[in-house]
């Protein structure tokens, strides 16, 4: 089957990456070493391509009512140039996929979507639109959008050097904020300070004819202050320390936002607040929520040297298994093996002693609090 391709992909084969396909995209897995790569975005900063994420424009006079309804949050009270992680459940309260939404006008949202889901996406919000009889339009603009990211404590003065004198100042947007600004080049842009990494950064998303320019920008901008390509390896370990989960792995349409330790961004509304009316899920949610979960997310610490990996089996001190290990590696910035796991309510307190079956071998294990890593902790 023919993978798609990011308009970046020859630098990527120029700078010698491994490419691999990703969600049915041929993307960078690392370029050099995945453990540099990680440490470039901790200590300076990192360029990841993100292209094969999917940009989905909902717009229209009911656009807002529209996403109160498709997802499990309340899109019609953000404020423009606001961001907002949320998710699209199913009836019963899986998770379809997480997404970020971004509100570019008052009748305009982008709905960032996982490549893995991008089409049911885009099929479940017409879908859901339509059965609402609401007057919206979703419009699928992936393959007309590149997304670079500039990731790290020196991405605030790469971006700032970036952008054209006069154009509005990166370093005054705030954490999930969004705005326009003009590049270098008379390039348009629309930047987020948003990321997936646990660090300060900006998303950029440009047209997809000018994305090489805008790269070799972020490089030459991002040069003296060591800025390093990085892959999706990087990127993996980085979200994994910062306690983000990922699609197929911590998330799925077996699991509820409640069980991912993620019921906060369910919005039922409160009396005191703005009345919120009916979405997709909601009385499934309810009753999870007040049910409570059998499994919680948690972050494991390995008091060893070896590292679980998804799938591995969670075991009590008593050789019982209490759950299954999601993602794991061994933390560059700790120094120690982590992983995130579902396990048993009843041992997800931190600091309750577990292991992980590592190939036969019970590899010691304690619960943690997630985030695994927080930026100036």
């Amino acid at each position: 089957m023919t993978t798609l391709q990011t308009p970046l992909l020859d630098r990527h084969h120029a700078a010698d990456a491994t490419i691999v396909d990703f969600a049915g995209w041929d993307m960078p897995l690392r370029y050099s070493s995945d453990v540099a790569e990680h440490h470039a975005v901790r200590e300076r900063a990192g360029l990841f391509d993100l292209s094969h994420m999917g940009e989905v424009m909902v717009t229209g006079p009911d656009a807002a009512t529209a996403l109160d309804y498709a997802l499990v949050g309340h899109m019609s009270q953000m404020p423009l140039g606001a961001a907002k992680y949320t998710m699209m459940c199913a009836p019963d309260g899986g998770v379809i996929d997480d997404v970020v939404v971004y509100r570019r006008d008052w009748e305009h949202f982008m709905v960032v979507a996982n490549a893995s889901n991008r089409e049911v996406v885009v099929q479940e919000l017409r879908a859901r639109i339509h059965a609402a009889g609401l007057d919206a339009a979703v419009a699928d603009e992936t393959a007309a959008i590149a997304l670079i990211a500039v990731q790290g404590p020196a991405s605030c003065e790469i971006v700032s050097d970036m952008c054209e004198l006069g154009a509005e100042d990166p370093p005054a947007l705030k954490y999930y904020k969004a705005t326009h600004v003009v590049l270098h080049g008379g390039i348009h842009a629309f930047v987020a300070r948003t990321g997936y990494t646990g660090e300060d950064g900006f998303e950029l998303f440009v047209p997809v004819d000018v994305a090489g320019e805008v790269w070799d920008l972020a490089l030459e901008r991002g040069e003296s202050r060591g800025i390093q390509l990085c892959g999706l390896a990087a990127r993996d370990s980085l979200r994994l320390e910062a306690g983000m989960p990922l699609y197929g792995n911590e998330l799925s349409p077996d699991v509820t936002p409640f069980e991912a330790g993620l019921g906060r961004i369910v919005n039922f509304g409160r009396a005191d607040g703005p009345a919120r009316g009916d979405f997709v899920g909601r009385t499934a949610l309810e009753e999870r929520k007040a049910a409570g979960s059998e499994t919680t997310l948690v972050g494991l610490r390995g008091e060893g040297r070896r590292a679980a990996r998804a799938g591995y089996d969670v075991v009590s001190e008593d050789g019982a298994v209490v759950g299954t290990v999601t993602s794991g590696v061994p933390s560059p910035t700790l120094g120690y093996p982590v992983a995130m796991a579902y396990v048993a309510t009843e041992v997800s307190e931190p600091g309750t002693a577990l292991a992980a079956d590592v190939r036969g071998r019970q590899e010691p294990m304690t619960v943690v609090a997630l985030p695994l890593y927080r930026r100036g902790a």
